[in-house]
């Protein structure tokens, strides 16, 4: 029986050639993490580690300031060093909930945007997000099948020829 080996699409190959010279890459990075608010509990300590081993290596962490996956992000590089964390909030700190507005006052660089609290939150978060990743130099994103934003946000991220990481939750 003959098998045939399908190359992958030259797209995907000249992503995997991305990310695999970013691995190489010893320089210091400005790495989004984004992710969905409703987070297992085993999973909140993963994002926290990974955001600690970032700020370790001496990367900049650029987030939003949601409970979830955000807020993790925001615990573990603030354990580790404040000034490598930006967080970008969707609108101003007062429209922000009462659980997070405590640790939001721990961040030094902290980007309010109040223009935006007229918006409906899921608008107003998707402008923070573009936002974000035109910030950064690569994406992470821990997200379930069916955060319609958050997905979009990747696209937009690939489209702007970010390295982006994008995992399930589900």
């Amino acid at each position: 029986m003959t098998r045939s080996l399908d190359l992958p699409a030259l797209d995907r190959i000249d992503t995997l050639a991305q990310e695999l010279a970013m691995l190489q890459d010893r320089s210091k990075r400005r790495i989004a993490i984004l992710g969905s608010r409703h987070v297992p509990v085993v999973s909140v300590h993963l994002v926290e580690l990974v955001a600690r081993s970032l700020a370790q290596e001496g990367h900049s962490l650029i987030t939003s300031g949601s409970l979830g996956v955000n807020a993790a992000v925001i615990r573990g590089v603030l354990e580790v060093d404040a000034s490598r964390l930006t967080v970008l909030l969707p609108q101003s700190l007062d429209r922000q909930p009462s659980e997070s507005r405590e640790q939001l006052e721990r961040v030094l660089h902290l980007v309010e945007k109040p223009e935006n609290d007229e918006l409906p939150l899921p608008m107003a978060s998707s402008l923070c997000n573009q936002e974000i990743i035109r910030r950064c130099d690569q994406l992470i994103c821990y997200a379930f099948h069916d955060s319609e934003t958050l997905i979009a946000s990747c696209r937009t991220a690939e489209d702007m020829g970010k390295v982006v990481s994008l995992m399930y939750f589900d």
